[in-house]
């Protein structure tokens, strides 16, 4: 049995490179939640991007439950955790807590097993496509073009800009994007919930005229009879998404037996980390569905090359670059696509404290086993 001996957690908020915003939110500052466990003379590293109450929850609820547990049993842990926080509210913050957790146990016992953690799942593809995102409503019409059409050069093949805010001047906002990128990639675009049905189905007859191929959250994804009313509807070859906003297996459930989406999002710093993004690939897999990683590319590279369903990464400007800042070991796209170092034990990752030390909100907090 190779026991929990330490938890340590920290919050870290980094300001955005320009004013962001879409459809329906504006932001200044990205916080990343990093937790570290120590086993076996090894030490696995999970993140979340949260809320630093999610660090304080950690810190304060979580930690004990996680101290002492054997490393290589995940589920049972998750399962501790998931009973912990029962009467605390499972989605939301708890989620996002579960989630840095989860993660860094599944980087320790990969580690522990000298393995990098696609292998230990057990890979089923090289690499998986990435789609470039970012293209807030906040850009000028010149920096939506230039960040668009620098990730086509790059190799990529889809890239998705934001929506929603100015429903008049969308129409021209798309096909200036369109105008960018050419014909030498697919066009998304994401209304993070900002218009009604009737809006959304005009909206999507007016971006299939630019070719726009992914149509994410036209209506709120809480509104499943919306998503799939524009599901039946959309033009043909328009794929209408949604649920980054799942926390747990029961909110996918409901969006598939809805038939709301023809693909599904999920996002495993939101939905209980990998074990629980894992648990909605097999529910995709169940109905014949495709299932695409929200944000977070660092750490979805592993869980997409492990799982069948798994069609491509979303590569988000603001956590590209939060990863790249202050993480090593960082993966770089090629040809389009993220492909796991299989040289690395783990996710691969280390902190750098050097660099992550100025934007410390909480933490480290430490939590040490008796007699570890």
């Amino acid at each position: 049995m190779t026991r929990v001996d330490e938890l340590s957690v920290a919050a870290y908020e980094v300001p955005t490179d320009a004013p962001e915003s879409d459809g329906t939110l504006i932001w200044e500052s990205t916080t990343l939640v990093v937790v570290t466990l120590s086993a076996g003379g090894e030490q696995g590293i999970g993140y979340t991007y949260a809320d630093r109450s999610a660090a304080q929850l950690i810190a304060g609820k979580l930690a004990g439950i996680v101290i002492g547990k054997d490393v290589l049993d995940i589920e049972s842990v998750w399962l501790a955790m998931h009973r912990a926080i029962r009467n605390l509210g499972r989605p939301g913050v708890a989620a996002t807590a579960m989630a840095a957790i989860d993660a860094a146990l599944w980087d320790l016992k990969a580690r522990l097993a000298g393995l990098p953690l696609v292998k230990l799942l057990g890979q089923v593809r090289e690499s998986c496509p990435v789609y470039g995102s970012g293209g807030f409503t906040s850009y000028s019409v010149e920096r939506l073009q230039h960040q668009l059409g620098g990730w086509v050069d790059m190799g990529m093949k889809r890239v998705k800009m934001k929506v929603g805010r100015d429903p008049a001047g969308d129409e021209d906002r798309v096909a200036a994007a369109r105008a960018a990128i050419g014909d030498r990639a697919e066009l998304f675009v994401d209304a993070n919930g900002a218009y009604d049905r009737k809006q959304a189905l005009r909206m999507a007859e007016l971006f299939a005229d630019q070719g726009v191929t992914w149509f994410e959250e036209p209506v709120s994804s809480d509104d499943l009879e919306g998503l799939r009313f524009l599901r039946e509807r959309a033009p043909a070859g328009m794929d209408v998404a949604a649920g980054e906003y799942g926390y747990d297996l029961f909110y996918f459930r409901r969006m598939l037996e809805a038939g709301a989406v023809d693909v599904l999002q999920a996002d495993a710093t939101r939905c209980a980390g990998p074990t629980g993004w894992l648990k909605a690939a097999v529910l995709c897999e169940a109905h014949c569905l495709r299932l695409s990683a929200h944000t977070a590319p660092a750490l979805h590279a592993h869980v997409c090359c492990g799982s069948v369903p798994a069609v491509h990464i979303e590569y988000f400007h603001d956590h590209v670059r939060i990863e790249q800042m202050l993480f090593e070991g960082v993966l770089e796209p090629r040809g389009g696509a993220l492909a796991p170092d299989v040289s690395r034990p783990g996710l691969g990752l280390e902190l750098k404290e050097t660099a992550a030390r100025p934007y410390l909100t909480f933490g480290p907090a430490v939590t040490k086993r008796d007699g570890g």
